[in-house]
């Protein structure tokens, strides 16, 4: 009944009919206005049901058990891979599969055309232009694929990352 009596008031302040009208105009344009300050109870039926189909899948996700990845990698450290759009795709290929194959969760960011990231990862890297992708765990840098390596070898990666002994 609710529904009805907000589609039918949406209805009404957002026809076109009576707009020619001054007396008519001037509330229609203050109700639309107050409407759309309440954050638009007032709505058509069509939108009423898709919110109402939005909220029922936000509570669905809400409520659905978690994975193991995401508990894994919830107390992880953050690993961001910079690296260049046009550059180097084999060793930022090799660089997705180990993090991959580890169950090591990264984001990726490409530094073309962002002189200022660029900069900071290469100084922060002590790296040249050439040598990226660039690996980065929890901010501190860790280098191309082969330094990469290096750290899983050694058992640094996972300890970085995971906290593991």
């Amino acid at each position: 009944m609710l529904d009805l009596v907000r589609s039918g008031l949406h209805r009404v302040i957002t026809t076109k009919a009576g707009d020619s009208f001054s007396p008519v105009r001037v509330p229609k344009n203050l109700a639309r206005r107050v409407n759309t300050l309440f954050g638009e109870p007032l709505a058509s039926k069509s939108e009423l049901e898709r919110r109402r189909a939005g909220r029922a899948k936000l509570e669905e996700l809400k409520n659905a058990p978690k994975t193991a990845s995401k508990k894994e990698s919830a107390g992880a450290a953050p690993v961001i891979v910079y690296f260049e759009k046009d550059r180097n795709h084999r060793l930022l290929g090799r660089i997705e599969e180990l993090l991959g194959a580890k169950s090591i969760a990264f984001s990726k960011l490409d530094v073309a055309g962002d002189e200022v990231a660029k900069d900071y990862v290469m100084r922060t890297a002590k790296c040249k232009e050439d040598e990226l992708p660039i690996v980065f765990v929890a901010g501190t840098p860790v280098g191309g694929y082969n330094e990469l390596v290096e750290w899983d070898v050694a058992g640094k990666l996972a300890k970085a990352v995971r906290g593991e002994a």
